[in-house]
């Protein structure tokens, strides 16, 4: 992949189907950190077969940090909007049937991550946008708190928060919900103008 050359033989990329135990075991021996989306799509309970295979075989101490959308709530203290919860319902109903994903699933992956002893922290977007990077995006615990309001965050900045959270404490069993760091909520509630 190009956009990774500048960080060759630091990372591995291994692109093949994301719940396969053989391959997530390859993937993950001797690594001290992993980074992964729980099956992005997909059905047939491939997001939960891809936690777990990572839970199961990642080395013992290996920071794990995960990526999800903001439907998924580690305490149920979420308030996610009504238009939100309709969208995710509808969604859920017509994408199994197209096998196309499985947003319960989805859920059930990161509820293995959230009862797992590893040191996981799982990632929750916002609306994704193109462009370049602001720095990393603003976070919070629960998805309605004010600093979320704007709901956008430029796709490279969500990865750099990812890539920090590799050796970032703070949100190890964590399920940061992401805001970009220069919309205007956010900007407001740092105190910059």
């Amino acid at each position: 992949m190009p956009k990774l050359d500048e960080s060759a033989g630091r990372n591995t990329v291994v692109a093949v189907p994301t719940d396969d135990r053989a391959v997530i075991g390859r993937a993950v021996a001797g690594c001290d950190a992993g980074a992964d989306g729980p099956g992005a799509l997909g059905v047939r309970g491939c997001a939960s077969r891809t936690a777990q295979a990572v839970l199961d075989l990642a080395p013992a101490g290996a920071r794990l940090v995960f990526s999800c959308d903001r439907h998924i709530t580690r305490d149920g203290k979420d308030v996610h909007a009504s238009e939100l919860r309709a969208f995710v319902a509808v969604f859920g109903v017509l994408a199994g049937p197209a096998r196309f994903a499985d947003p319960r699933d989805r859920a059930e992956a990161c509820r293995r991550f959230f009862v797992g002893y590893t040191r996981w922290t799982v990632v929750r977007g916002s609306g994704p946008e193109e462009g370049e990077s602001r720095g990393p995006p603003a976070w919070s615990r629960h998805v309605g708190d004010p600093v979320l309001a704007d709901d956008i965050t430029r796709r490279v900045d969500f990865a750099l928060f990812r890539a920090e959270a590799i050796t970032d404490d703070e949100p190890v069993h964590e399920a940061p919900a992401t805001v970009g760091c220069r919309t205007p909520v956010a900007r407001a509630h740092a105190g910059r103008p």
